[in-house]
């Protein structure tokens, strides 16, 4: 066993003069640290192209097929002339509203008579209506634009009214 000293001041052991171990080094070399690498890692954006939407309006007939459902009133005139004792009230007798028209007959003595009856009756009726109507569906165009080597920083190409599209 044999004891040397590097330059750096420490003591080298060997145990034998054979062949130097991992740890041993031969008797004429001397390790000695002079740098060590650090990494060092960054991001960058880089842009890889660029992207338009629009929309487009399109224009299409359908057919409309709906039932229409429409109101009527059918007035009649019933005349009753008869005597009554008190005035008559607005009535419902199914889909008809009878409202009494009374008058004053002048006689020796007042009396009220039913003169007539005016009845109105709701009339509904359903039918089938078919219209053709144009019928707009909007849908989105996406247009791609390549990145170009040069153009990291500048600004998009313009559309076709010569403004430039807004980007979000």
């Amino acid at each position: 066993m044999s004891d040397k000293i590097c330059p750096d001041g420490k003591p080298i052991r060997t145990d034998s003069p054979a062949q130097p171990g991992p740890t041993e080094q031969a008797e004429d070399e001397a390790t000695v640290q002079l740098a060590a690498e650090e990494l060092s890692v960054t991001k960058e954006k880089q842009v890889t192209g660029r992207v338009r939407v629009s929309t487009v309006t399109r224009e299409h007939e359908e057919l409309v097929d709906q039932d229409l459902l429409s109101e009527r009133v059918e007035i009649e005139t019933v005349p009753v002339g008869r005597q009554i004792d008190t005035m008559p009230v607005v009535r419902e007798e199914g889909d008809t509203t009878v409202i009494p028209v009374v008058e004053e007959v002048v006689v020796v003595e007042r009396r009220l008579m039913l003169k007539e009856e005016v009845r109105i009756r709701r009339v509904r009726t359903t039918e089938r209506h078919e219209e053709r109507v144009t019928v707009r569906r909007q849908e989105a165009v996406v247009t791609r634009y390549p990145a170009e080597p040069h153009d990291a920083a500048t600004s998009p190409p313009a559309d076709v009214e010569g403004k430039q599209p807004k980007e979000k």
